[in-house]
């Protein structure tokens, strides 16, 4: 067994020193980081300005419509409709709009805006959301009602939850499990796939060039396997340790890189009606929500599912790499029992997040192909609340037995399929490696 660090040192080594990795453990955060960065950029800001002309003879708006850097209205009065095209088609106004005259303020209103060119959706809702906001204030002073009133009337009462044990369950906590549920469930299944078929194509690599017949006369075929499992496994660990560390870094530089794009989403997000959301949220206590998580729990349980379902589902990927040769399509074939759990995960953990104790996602957090992305959804709900205890330590000893096994299935089929050419295999012919005796 003492050759297995070695191994394992060999194929974290040779991968970590190559030119790829660095490029892609570099690149491939700032690469995701400028995809987020446009998408920002693109959703908040648009380059079309409009400025449009309000004919209000019958001073339905006061004179007061707000304005921002996309949309101004210029009140206009006693025009014609030509005068107003005149205007347009002169560049002094993008557009203009005609209030009618003899309508009731209390009635349904129609405001035709007329433009020179097609306005986008993005715009076209900005200015409807103005008129919208300005009409609805004439109509509330109409009545004698003041926007304060309204405010206090459309002020939703402050539902608390909790269970019987007198635990406080707040949105803002709730949304944060969910949260932490998806993307923990999320980055498990997206290293699974990856580290698994790299791990996959390794074995593929040596067996195809016949490296492998040369280092099996040294070493046991089950240690060159578990070595390449662990030496992959660790590149991997450093890669997501890194690509966590830059992406939460470049977060965090976003406002200082693009201040002016900060500004534009600070200011949107605090548009009337988002002030008092925040307000809300602050008074609902978000920040003491934060603090009721287990934030070292959340973490070491991710660390253990992270690894164990990598350890399982490695040794399954290996075992595919040994049994096939150079055609790409026999190792499809035989990767369909594996990934299909993997995506089955991902529907249950759908479920598991909006109802963590569900019959489906108690079953999926303790059978052992599913328990790596299920249990996390579950986890950030609670331990000893959601999730029972006994639950949590039982799905952690399943998932170790199901890599003990998986491990001692894949070592048997490795040991014949890495030195087998010229043959298609079959699961169930694989099946037959794994019962052969030594």
């Amino acid at each position: 067994m003492n050759k297995i660090p070695l191994i394992a040192k060999r194929e974290f080594l040779t991968r970590v020193q190559k030119k790829t990795f660095l490029l892609t453990t570099i690149l491939l955060p700032l690469l995701f980081f400028g995809f987020y960065a446009l998408i920002i950029y693109f959703s908040v800001s648009t380059d079309e300005k409009f400025k449009i002309a309000i004919n209000d003879d019958v001073n339905l708006f006061k004179g007061k419509i707000e304005s921002d850097n996309n949309a101004t209205f210029i009140f206009v009065q006693h025009q014609t409709t030509q005068s107003l095209k005149q205007a347009v088609e002169n560049g002094k106004y993008s557009g203009y709009a005609v209030v009618p005259s003899n309508i009731n303020i209390l009635d349904s209103i129609t405001i035709p805006v007329v433009t020179e060119n097609a306005v986008g959706l993005i715009s076209r809702g900005k200015i409807e959301d103005k008129l919208n906001t300005a009409l609805e204030q004439q109509r509330l002073l109409a009545l004698n009602i003041s926007r304060s009133q309204l405010d206090s009337a459309k002020r939703s009462a402050n539902v608390q939850f909790s269970n019987l044990k007198g635990k406080n369950n707040s949105d803002n906590e709730q949304g944060f499990s969910a949260a932490v549920g998806y993307v923990s469930g999320f980055l498990i299944y997206i290293v699974l796939f990856i580290y698994g078929t790299m791990v996959m194509r390794g074995v593929m690599e040596e067996k195809v060039s016949r490296i492998a017949e040369v280092i099996v006369s040294s070493v046991k075929p089950f240690q060159l396997m578990l070595g390449k499992i662990l030496g992959i496994g660790a590149v991997g660990l450093v890669q997501f340790i890194i690509w966590i560390i830059l992406m939460i870094s470049l977060n965090f530089l976003l406002p200082v890189i693009f201040p002016h794009l900060y500004q534009q989403m600070h200011s949107s997000a605090m548009e009337p009606g988002s002030m008092q959301a925040a307000d809300a949220m602050h008074n609902s206590g978000f920040l003491s929500s934060l603090g009721n998580v287990n934030f070292p729990l959340i973490i070491g349980c991710f660390i253990f599912y992270f690894i164990g379902g990598y350890l399982l589902y490695s040794s399954l990927f290996a075992c595919v790499g040994c049994a096939v040769n150079e055609d790409p399509q026999d190792a499809q074939s035989l990767m369909l029992p594996i990934t299909m759990p993997i995506i089955f995960g991902i529907v249950i953990m759908s479920k598991a997040v909006n109802e963590p104790t569900s019959g489906l996602a108690v079953f999926g957090s303790l059978f052992p192909l599913f328990s790596p992305i299920v249990m996390m959804a579950r986890i950030a709900h609670g331990v000893g609340d959601v999730v029972p205890l006994w639950q949590l330590l039982l799905s952690m000893l399943v998932l170790i037995l199901g890599f003990l096994c998986t491990t001692w299935f894949a070592g048997k089929v490795y040991r014949t399929g890495i030195l087998m050419y010229g043959k298609k295999p079959t699961w169930k012919e694989l099946w037959k490696w794994s019962m052969r005796k030594s």
